[in-house]
């Protein structure tokens, strides 16, 4: 086993601070961390604590003089020299004793943080902008007698330093709610835009289908009538019997202008168009014969709807 090595120890706001006997460097990261409070699952580095410099080499360890005095950092802890940690106050520059586990929890966890902030506020005051939320509050809770102990500010100026903290929380808020309130009323806006599209589409469908629903002055045919028989392909087969009847009737020379189209086209038009009517009558002539074989003799409406058929045909 290697020689033992008296040495020192510290957590990085030098408030607590042990004697150990150790071999090695991997034995002083273990029972420093457990010294000091830190979780045994805790990552810890060692420094120089007058310096900073980095102890990796357990060689370089070995080779520092006894009672070398280190400071083991965790997580986001690092090293910094003593007057950019508290300023120059003294409560720092007494001895370190080394107190129970119990009581060196209570005085961090009390006194500690808001120490930490308010060191920071003493060596640059315009830090406060860098504060979180929780961190201003932390200052704005403690006595103002204790804050102005360890800023060496007069009472007056630390109470005034907390209203201007309390200032500063109170604006950030604000800033959230008008946020907030930005955001939802950007949210309605939009929703109001997404619904007038809507509206929109559908005041556009039905001026649609109105003008689909109008009739053409001049050929007095329906513009949706118009619209098939330009359009579609097989147009008889999409038009109703009367409209059928209304293309007969027109003849091949006056749908040739309605529809622009030559002679041989619109021609076409009118026989398929007659061709599908009178497909149509033959069918309704066999419906009404079938009808009247198996219904009594009043019951003959498709015998009716044949002869109004065979009526419009020879006007």
């Amino acid at each position: 086993m290697a020689e033992l090595k008296p040495c020192k120890v510290c957590n990085f706001s030098r408030q607590k601070s042990v004697g150990l006997v150790v071999y090695s460097l991997d034995q002083l990261k273990v029972k420093g961390g457990e010294t000091l409070g830190f979780s045994p699952d805790t990552s810890v580095s060692v420094v120089l604590e007058d310096d900073g410099t980095i102890v990796e080499d357990d060689a370089y360890f070995l080779c520092l003089p006894v009672n070398t005095k280190f400071m083991l950092l965790h997580g986001k802890e690092s090293w910094a020299p003593i007057n950019k940690i508290d300023g120059g106050t003294a409560w720092l520059s007494r001895e370190s004793i080394a107190l129970d586990d119990d009581e060196v929890d209570t005085v961090f966890s009390e006194t500690d943080a808001w120490q930490s902030l308010a060191a920071q506020l003493k060596h640059n005051l315009a830090s406060i902008i860098l504060l979180s939320d929780a961190e201003l509050q932390t200052l704005v809770d403690v006595p103002c007698t204790d804050l102005a102990s360890a800023l060496g500010f007069p009472q007056k100026k630390a109470q005034a330093l907390q209203d201007t903290l309390q200032t500063v929380l109170d604006r950030r808020e604000e800033s959230r709610q008008s946020k907030e309130l930005l955001q939802l009323y950007l949210k309605t806006v939009e929703k109001e835009r997404e619904q007038e599209a809507s509206q929109e589409g559908e005041d556009d469908d039905a001026v649609e289908t109105d003008d689909m629903d109008e009739v053409d002055s001049v050929s007095g045919f329906h513009t949706r009538t118009l619209m098939v028989l330009k359009g579609k392909t097989s147009p008889e087969t999409r038009l109703s019997n009367q409209e059928l009847q209304m293309v007969v009737n027109k003849g091949a020379a006056f749908m040739k202008q309605i529809l622009g189209w030559d002679a041989d086209r619109t021609a076409a038009l009118v026989q398929a168009c007659e061709a599908e009517l009178e497909g149509r009558l033959q069918q309704v002539q066999a419906l009404a014969s079938l009808s009247a074989q198996s219904q009594q003799p009043s019951d003959a409406s498709s015998t009716k709807d044949a002869d109004k058929i065979k009526a419009k045909r020879s006007k």
